[in-house]
């Protein structure tokens, strides 16, 4: 097999989905019962049967989540550097056809964003940009990260997929985990949401973290955009590519992000809505699924519905941030990705967590936990 699509393709969107909405009380029961749960177990802990069991599945959750990760919060920070993008996505702020000003951050700039940072405290920082080879390559992330390296202990990036060279190139300049969202892996439907640019090749995005594992990436982040299908089968898929890829590239470590369609300037109304009581479901079958994987909320989820998922299974979580590039100090009015949700300063959420006995860590978990 050489690649996750190999896999893919061996599997059906429509049986998959059935098989997850036809798992009955007595397959939830057998899952939580189960000592290492399989991926049949994980379509059990996702189903609407799972749903009466919620508080049963929290609560192992958060046990296991003490058990491998201690009671700390990883804090980390978006920096957007750039919102050029060729890509044209349905659900996007920063789509090709949305005629907005664009900016890409100077030296001097990054730099400015980079001292607010830190001031907030933040050691742990995550590089967004749009997709654009012609402004955001790979020689444009060679300065940033030679810019960063000594200010931040852990650097992560959510750019466009690249090849294995492109990220052999960006490794020995400080380059820890990249993060590379499929946004669904419904073929039809993602063809819908990318008519336009690299991003609407499926089978070159699906294969990123392939490449990631090849180049020897310390760490990748999968996930899909919560809304754009069904979210029961989209994340069975995402359990699918990270068993896949635990198996085949054991040295690298992994993450799981659930972002929740959010509002944007041109606003794609979700096809799929997924409640709290959902969105809490689908972590903890996570932690039960997997008790290695960090989880990440971010500020696209709400102050009352991020207070309480602090002790569910969530290991990092983000604050204060700016999904517009510059929006920190240097273009604060520049065009954002999408709307957040929890305004609450870097301080206040180190409070909250501290408050809930739990301790707010700035540096990667590696170095911290050692």
């Amino acid at each position: 097999m050489n690649s996750f699509n190999d896999l893919f393709e061996t599997y059906s969107w429509d049986d998959t989905k059935a098989s997850i909405y036809a798992k009955t009380a007595t397959d939830v029961e057998r899952a939580l019962a189960s000592p290492k749960r399989t991926l049949e177990d994980f379509k059990a802990l996702i189903s609407p049967s799972a749903a009466p069991y919620l508080e049963q599945m929290a609560k192992i959750s958060q046990q296991l989540t003490q058990k491998r990760f201690g009671k700390v919060l990883q804090m980390y920070v978006p920096l957007y550097l750039s919102n050029e993008c060729n890509n044209i996505c349905t659900y996007c702020g920063f789509s090709y056809d949305n005629k907005v000003k664009r900016k890409t951050l100077s030296a001097m700039e990054i730099m400015q964003e980079v001292a607010a940072l830190k001031k907030m405290g933040y050691d742990h920082v995550l590089l967004v940009t749009g997709e654009d080879n012609l402004n955001v390559h790979v020689d444009y992330f060679k300065k940033v990260l030679e810019l960063i390296r000594p200010h931040f202990a852990h650097i992560s990036m959510e750019i466009q997929p690249m090849d294995v060279e492109d990220y052999d190139q960006l490794t020995p300049y400080g380059l820890n985990t990249v993060l590379v969202y499929q946004e669904t892996y419904h073929q039809e439907d993602y063809k819908k949401h990318h008519p336009k640019g690299k991003k609407s090749n499926f089978k070159y995005r699906v294969e990123t973290p392939d490449r990631l594992g090849k180049a020897g990436i310390h760490k990748m982040g999968l996930g899909v955009l919560i809304g754009l299908e069904d979210w029961r089968t989209d994340c069975f898929f995402t359990a699918l590519h990270l068993n896949y890829l635990e198996k085949k590239y054991w040295q690298s470590k992994y993450s799981l992000s659930f972002p929740r369609l959010r509002p944007f300037s041109g606003g794609l109304e979700p096809k799929v809505e997924m409640i709290d009581r959902e969105l809490v479901q689908l972590i903890c079958a996570y932690r039960l699924f997997n008790e290695e994987v960090e989880l990440s909320i971010s500020t696209r989820e709400s102050p009352r519905f991020r207070n309480n998922i602090i002790k569910l299974g969530i290991t990092s979580i983000s604050a204060g941030s700016k999904t517009n590039p510059g929006g920190y100090v240097v273009a604060p009015e520049s065009l954002e990705q999408f709307e957040i949700s929890d305004e609450r300063s870097p301080a206040e959420i180190a409070q909250l967590i501290e408050a809930q006995g739990y301790e707010a860590v700035w540096k990667d978990w590696d170095n911290c936990l050692a």
